[in-house]
């Protein structure tokens, strides 16, 4: 359960520093240090996968960071970019800005000052609860998805050819058909750094496994003069801060469709990282608010080179389990990007591109988690068929088009669920007043001659009406009752199409000599039936408190023509 804390105002002095403590101090330091050995090679990674210069992933780690820090509603979330962003710009800018430096830029800043402006008017709106329309599998689906296509971008990069870009199909048969013009001392370079960095993760979980990667990777190509062995290096990085970069309201037509799929995006994925961590003494992340802190860094950052972001789930893991306490931790990870892009920039350069490339693949693959899909389905097909569906999505229609996907399951599942209700044939439970669903489970469980009892669950309404009256016939039919119970515990509201429903389906079943009796309403439908016919039509007899005392009646009922011809 969320904890109840008192938030401060939107532009107010954020919590964490009127509150904050000297004890806090030393680990929000150690855990900033340690957060950015993780993000800025991450960073400059993710730059890399939407195809922009890797100075843009230093940018996206530094003011929209500084910017989070002093809005934001969490404590310890790190933001920057993510994966799946940066896949999603990727595609976005290929359309738009397909050759030159300058022009690519000014497609960026304009793309992400638009996911900011989006974000800071649904804000506005309030339409938070927006995220909660990507139901879990499809979201599962959807990031494996893109984990299969990153995973395919770096394949070249790993052996060191190059492709012509296209679908995710071309781009498949292009890398297999690439193979044989690999080169091997790229390749070991990459596998080499894939064996690092998996097995830092594995035997010490807590070094900042990416950095030690990138160190290797430099000083290996320092030392062993890899440039001249055919090795392509990362290449010139500007120092210094970055400059103002203006975006192009020419592109913004062209750009609004994929910064509103980005900004849907990147504030799920911004709440849901900023949940998971959050401790029970600490503020819970609130949608809102969230809204307006990401959209105003995202609004800074893109004035100043940086590519669309938000919360990333593994920087805030590894920010969480280094100890940070406060926003504090993130200014000092934004201060050691700081003096990354002034002093550490030519030593960067020397990065090979399979570095890089592992860096990506690694933690990439982390996105496809098979593991999930089994317990999907596992528990229900239905949501497995779904997250397919998103994960399919992705990779045959491209990342835009598949968030669309992802979306429209997650509106069709939810119209597949409310449109085909759950109606159960309950049996009393031997020796007890519980009522349960009849199943071969429990063979032994009462039931009663003449009386069908029933139990509906959930809201019932316009969209499920009809089909909540078809299964009841379907039920009549095959039991040929005199009575029959709806036991309605388990819905919170009738809406005037289902009442309706009920009013003909009662009139219908007494025409042909069979009762309706209703158990177990609760205040607000009890008021609705009241002030319809079809109270005058059950008359007081008809309608019952719960289900043990409409038990009590129909057997009370049913032993009084015995005890007459007696």
């Amino acid at each position: 359960m969320p904890p109840v804390t008192q938030q401060r105002a939107y532009f107010g002095i954020p919590d964490w520093l009127v509150s904050y403590r000297k004890d806090w101090l030393r680990p929000d330091i150690i855990a900033g240090l340690t957060a950015a050995a993780v993000v800025i090679p991450k960073s400059m990674a993710y730059s890399s996968i939407a195809g922009l210069p890797l100075q843009v992933g230093l940018y996206t780690a530094f003011l929209p960071m500084i910017v989070y820090a002093f809005l934001g509603t969490s404590r310890i979330l790190s933001v920057s970019t993510t994966t799946t962003i940066a896949i999603l710009t990727a595609a976005q800018l290929t359309e738009v800005a397909p050759g030159g430096v300058d022009s690519l830029l000014s497609a960026t800043a304009t793309l992400t000052v638009l996911v900011g402006a989006i974000l800071v008017l649904a804000c506005f709106l309030r339409l938070g609860f927006v995220a909660n329309f990507i139901s879990q599998p499809v979201l599962i689906g959807f990031k494996a998805g893109i984990g299969v296509v990153i995973v395919l971008d770096q394949i070249p990069k790993l052996l060191g050819v190059h492709i012509t870009k296209g679908t995710f199909l071309q781009n498949l048969l292009s890398t297999i058909h690439s193979v044989p013009e690999t080169k091997p001392v790229t390749l070991a370079i990459g596998i080499c750094m894939i064996l690092l960095l998996i097995g830092i993760e594995h035997f010490a979980p807590k070094a900042p496994a990416p950095l030690v990667a990138v160190a290797a990777g430099i000083i290996g190509a320092y030392f062993l003069e890899l440039s001249r062995r055919g090795v392509d290096l990362v290449g010139h990085i500007p120092q210094g801060l970055p400059s103002f970069t203006a975006p192009s309201f020419a592109m913004a037509t062209q750009l609004w469709p994929g910064a509103l799929g980005i900004a849907l995006m990147s504030f799920t994925e911004t709440i849901a990282a900023g949940r998971a961590f959050a401790k029970n003494d600490e503020p819970w992340p609130q949608a809102n608010k969230e809204l307006l802190a990401t959209g105003i860094a995202n609004v800074g950052g893109a004035l100043f080179g940086a590519m669309p972001g938000g919360g990333g789930t593994t920087q805030t893991a590894v920010n969480r389990l280094s100890g940070a306490c406060t926003q504090v931790a993130e200014l000092v990870t934004a201060t050691i990007t700081l003096i990354t892009m002034l002093l550490l920039a030519p030593m960067i350069a020397l990065m090979p591109q399979a570095t890089l490339a592992a860096v990506v693949i690694v933690y990439s693959v982390g996105l496809i988690k098979p593991g999930e899909f089994r317990e999907i389905l596992r528990v229900r097909r239905t949501e497995f068929l779904w997250a397919l569906i998103a994960f399919a999505g992705v990779m045959l229609l491209g990342t835009l088009r598949g968030i669309i996907v992802a979306i429209i399951a997650s509106i069709v599942a939810l119209a597949y669920q409310v449109a085909n209700p759950r109606l159960h044939v309950l049996g009393r439970k031997p020796g007890t007043n519980v009522f349960r669903p009849r199943s071969k489970e429990h063979p032994e469980d009462e039931t009663f001659p003449g009386l069908l009892i029933l139990r509906p669950e959930g809201r019932i309404f316009f969209a499920n009406a009809e089909q909540f009256a078809h299964k009841i016939r379907l039920r009549v039919q095959e039991a040929q009752p005199k009575i029959v119970a709806l036991d309605l515990s388990a819905v919170f509201d009738l809406e005037y199409t289902a009442l309706k429903m009920l009013v003909e389906g009662e009139k219908k079943h007494r025409e042909r000599g069979i009762r309706l009796w209703l158990v177990g309403m609760n205040p607000e439908v009890l008021s609705m039936i009241q002030k319809s016919s079809l109270a005058e039509a059950l008359g007081r007899e008809g309608m019952h408190f719960n289900m043990e005392r409409a038990i009590t009646k129909y057997l009370g009922e049913a032993m009084a023509p015995r005890a007459s011809t007696k």
